[in-house]
């Protein structure tokens, strides 16, 4: 899905890492919340509260879920999903686009 139709995003942008990451928070009509947004080249680890599913539009990274010793390649196209309660750690080696879809 290339668009998202009748919803609403909240103005203020979402912050990380010293701008390193941003994004923008989608509200839709049925209480489904995702976020848009641009993670530039290091390396970040975020902490999860809810399921989640990050989709990488573009861009290329390496991805380190908690609990796994190794890592493994995402690149544009491709998916992960990170359970709740937990961390992921991603090492991002190309300007990544990505879209995060809270499960819960």
């Amino acid at each position: 899905m290339s668009e998202f139709t009748n919803v609403t995003v909240v103005r203020e942008a979402n912050v990380y890492f010293e701008g390193a990451v941003t994004s923008r928070t989608v509200l839709f009509p049925g209480g489904e919340k995702k976020t848009l947004g641009i993670m530039l080249p290091g390396e970040y680890t975020f902490n999860t509260a809810a399921a989640e599913i990050m989709e990488i539009l573009a861009g290329e990274l390496e991805l380190q879920l908690a609990g796994d010793a190794g890592w493994r390649t995402v690149v544009g196209g491709e998916e992960f999903q990170v359970p709740a309660n937990s961390s992921f750690t991603m090492k991002v080696m190309k300007v990544s686009d990505y879209c995060c879809s809270f499960l819960g």
